[in-house]
């Protein structure tokens, strides 16, 4: 509602490096971190549950991850899935990596994938012509609904 009301700052630094020793902050919307990745909820998501999946290490393209932040956060993606079905029970998702600011990279310094939930009719032509996204649930709610198999993952 904030990002609505335009009342929402912009985090200065890196999203994705933010909170380094915690494995949840939900001032940050940090659902996970380990030494190898993390996952944060976008804080200006384009439908309910965007979640986005990022290596710790901070590096720019795929190329640069080892196999192993390869492999975790390919486990993260699915795993962001499975928790996303059994809570906000879309009908499907779009799942995505943008290398680059050209390919609509907004934090190109660090990639990360969109796991972006979706519903049959979720955006309609309010989003085409008025540039204007619908959530049905605070962040902070969807937030508190996810943490618990996040933490799951951690333990």
């Amino acid at each position: 509602m904030e990002y609505i009301s335009g009342k929402a700052t912009k985090a200065a630094g890196c999203i994705f490096c933010a909170a380094p020793d915690q494995p949840h902050a939900k001032a940050a919307l940090l659902l996970h971190r380990d030494r190898t990745a993390t996952v944060f909820m976008n804080r200006f998501p384009y439908a309910n549950g965007h979640l986005l999946v990022a290596p710790a290490r901070h590096v720019a393209d795929l190329t640069d991850l080892t196999p192993a932040e390869q492999a975790v956060c390919l486990q993260l993606v699915t795993a962001d899935v499975t928790i996303l079905r059994r809570h906000l029970r879309p009908d499907g998702f779009n799942l995505g990596l943008n290398l680059g600011p050209t390919a609509g990279a907004g934090i190109a310094a660090h990639l990360h994938w969109h796991i972006v939930p979706r519903w049959e009719g979720d955006h309609n032509f309010m989003a085409v012509l008025g540039d204007i996204r619908t959530i049905p649930e605070h962040i902070e709610q969807t937030f508190d609904r996810l943490l618990p198999d996040f933490q799951a993952i951690t333990a």
